[in-house]
């Protein structure tokens, strides 16, 4: 199933790498808060807190910052983070499906609806991005990890449904219901995978070009910068031209 957003690639080639490594400590350092209040801080007995754990040391994330987030999210004081899904249209009519982790939804929802506006989107109600889309198991190997085909057999032999390689990484899909039975097996051989979450994907891809491109990039990049922006999901189709330009 396709349907990636090519915004990942896009902000891999424009560099500002220790910027976004301690946005995406902060990100798995909320997500392991929230996993641990609804699940318990026993990651073997909490498929959510296993898997963002894992997350945080692929991304070689401290030890000591994981089982801190651990502690915030067990102790008495435990920040209360709620779960919010946007969905709206971008620049050109692009799907956007935004998953946030927040402490103030007021101060949230306002931040998601300005991104939309200052670029000439607009937010639609629950269901109006996603009644298209599926919800799936996705599993992110880095490329050195193995070879395509030595990939693909322990994606078969694991459960999964499909597995490609992207730029950097491979990317295994399952049902949902599969993911945590096949990430655990992957890991067995692998190691901890980059990331094995639930993501949104769809087979529509809308294209955009020029200054719908541009504005759509800078959306994007906006939303990304919000520490309430756990995951983001797009699904446009910019021609090379301009990933060319837009990459800088």
């Amino acid at each position: 199933m396709a349907g990636h957003s090519k915004f990942a690639n896009i902000q891999h080639r424009k560099g500002g790498q220790d910027k976004r490594r301690a946005q995406a400590f902060t990100k798995i350092a909320r997500e392991i808060q929230a996993a641990v209040k609804l699940g318990g801080p026993d990651p073997n007995a909490n498929p959510r807190l296993y898997r963002a754990m894992a997350a945080g040391r692929a991304v070689n994330m401290p030890k000591d910052n994981i089982q801190r987030a651990v502690d915030r999210g067990g102790g008495a004081g435990a920040e209360q983070l709620d779960e919010i899904r946007y969905e709206g249209f971008g620049p050109g009519g692009v799907g956007v499906i935004v998953e946030c982790l927040t402490d103030n939804k007021n101060r949230t929802a306002g931040e998601v609806r300005a991104a939309f506006a200052k670029s000439g989107g607009n937010l639609g109600e629950t269901n109006s991005v996603s009644f298209a889309w599926k919800r799936v198991g996705e599993i992110r190997y880095k490329l050195e990890a193995a070879s395509e085909d030595a990939m693909m057999e322990a994606a078969i032999d694991s459960g999964c449904d499909d597995c490609v390689a992207e730029e950097e990484h491979h990317v295994l899909t399952c049902e949902m219901a599969a993911l945590v039975a096949a990430s655990q097996a992957l890991a067995k051989k692998f190691g901890d995978p980059v990331s094995a979450k639930f993501v949104w994907r769809t087979d529509i891809a809308i294209p955009v070009e020029g200054e719908n491109a541009e504005a759509l990039m800078k959306l994007l990049t906006q939303l990304e910068d919000s520490d309430d922006v756990q995951d983001m999901y797009s699904n446009e189709d910019i021609n090379d031209e301009d990933m060319e330009r837009l990459s800088g």
